[in-house]
């Protein structure tokens, strides 16, 4: 291309400098518009960041320390395998909890099986469970007796555990101090008889006489009937016949045919069993939750799958110094003779904790060290505080709250102990340098062999 010469230039024609012209103004048009575009385009990457870049810068999360994946107390502040080539499981800064917190991980709360309940008022219902033995009603027993000397004719019970009826014959009684206390009676009914025409002295004096005479009998329980029969034959009897008293089983019998009895003597005891006690061993402890007319079940060991139902009658006022337990009386009736005395039976006492509901948590919630109780206060997913109650009543399955949560609040119920079994695990080692400050340590014993330092082993349960 051979390079254009200037006086041609100037000697050219008017047609074509004027297209020489246009052509140059068409270049200069072209140069601003790219200089302008480029200018609007560099004012949108200012004001626009870039999405590529911004992807780029990711902000890192801090590793605090590397604790050991089989859960052994040993951290280390860089990656390592342990001997059975794991990896050591990164702890980062932003999974540690606040003072007083617990912080586990959302798939080790599954595993863990951690349920979670929220505490409200209830009415608090506890059952006493209580074990008594049946006895006889001390009410119903009677003794036989006489209040004259005397000696066994003829018995006609003589077998202890024979049941007898009111006014059945027991023995019959011979006694010189009983005939002669019937003649004397005869003698001065007689006497009253013949004088009924006599002098007014002389039947006062033979009607106090019979009045004395048939007193007498009447202090030694000689029977209206039996009165009756003696001036009816107007003989005195050798014997005397001692009736029952009561309906009942004959429990005692010292009563042997042939025997001298003394005054007093006790020759039967016969208990009526149409009803028996139940004496019940109460706890003391549980004593406050057990009243007058409270109804009980029982069961009773002879008789599996029967239950018997009745109520508390009396509390007795004392407490066995050895076993710790006071004695609650139920009375029942036991038409059929089934209970027995010496019996064993089981007694449930439902009693209600008071007339207004209480706040109340779960008995499984509370971790009783002897001397403190704490429950978990589920916090957030994962973030669990623990937390001083004072406790009061336990009753079926729950125990009253005086102080330490509030209506609402959700406890631990399940998998405390090893939320807590962490927790207590990070607060010992923690004092043994703080987190991320170890450095690695042998999994090894250690073994004092040269001076230098100790690591320090700790563990982060997560």
């Amino acid at each position: 291309m051979t390079a254009m010469n200037p006086e041609r230039m100037i000697a050219r024609s008017p047609h074509e400098a004027n297209r020489f012209g246009i052509w140059i103004a068409l270049v200069l048009l072209g140069l601003a518009a790219a200089l302008g575009t480029g200018y609007w385009l560099g004012m949108k990457q200012t004001t626009k960041p870039v999405p590529v870049a911004s992807a780029a810068v990711k902000v890192a999360r801090e590793v605090l320390y590397y604790r050991n994946p089989m859960g052994l107390p040993d951290t280390s502040g860089t990656p390592k395998k342990d001997q059975m080539g794991m990896d050591y499981i990164p702890v980062f800064a932003d999974e540690e909890a606040a003072s007083g917190q617990v912080k586990i991980s959302l798939d080790k709360v599954q595993k863990l099986g951690v349920r979670t309940e929220p505490v409200t008022y209830r009415n608090l219902i506890k059952t006493v469970r209580a074990v008594g033995k049946f006895q006889f009603d001390e009410r119903r027993q009677n003794t036989v007796t006489t209040k004259f000397e005397g000696y066994i004719e003829k018995l006609f019970v003589n077998a202890t555990g024979q049941p007898v009826r009111r006014g059945q014959p027991l023995m019959e009684v011979y006694s010189p101090e009983l005939i002669s206390a019937q003649e004397e009676y005869l003698i001065a009914w007689n006497g009253r008889q013949s004088l009924k025409n006599g002098t007014e002295e002389s039947l006062l004096g033979v009607g106090q006489l019979a009045e004395g005479a048939l007193k007498r009998l009447r202090n030694w329980d000689i029977s209206d009937a039996q009165l009756q029969r003696l001036q009816r034959e107007g003989k005195a009897t050798r014997t005397l016949t001692i009736y029952s008293p009561a309906n009942g089983v004959v429990m005692e019998k010292t009563a042997i045919q042939g025997m001298r009895f003394m005054p007093g003597e006790a020759l039967f005891r016969i208990i009526d069993l149409s009803a028996v006690w139940l004496l019940v061993e109460v706890f003391e402890q549980d004593l406050a939750m057990v009243h007058v007319g409270q109804p009980v079940k029982i069961s009773v060991d002879a008789y599996p799958g029967k239950e018997l139902t009745g109520n508390i009658a009396f509390i007795y006022p004392t407490v066995n110094r050895e076993t710790r337990t006071a004695q609650v009386r139920i009375e029942l009736a036991n038409p059929s003779g089934m209970l027995r005395p010496d019996m064993y039976a089981s007694v449930q006492l439902r009693s209600g904790h008071s007339n207004a509901a209480a706040l109340a948590i779960p008995d499984s919630a509370v971790i009783d060290s002897g001397t403190r109780q704490v429950v978990l206060i589920q916090r957030a997913e994962g973030l669990f505080e623990p937390r001083d109650v004072k406790l009061g009543t336990r009753t079926d399955g729950y125990i009253e709250v005086l102080e330490g949560v509030n209506e609402g609040d959700n406890v631990v119920v399940r998998a405390n102990f090893l939320i807590d079994a962490e927790s207590n695990l990070k607060s010992a080692l923690s004092s043994f340098g703080g987190h991320g400050n170890t450095k690695s340590s042998n999994p090894e014993p250690m073994q004092m062999t040269a001076p230098g330092p100790i690591p320090a082993a700790s563990h982060e349960g997560h």
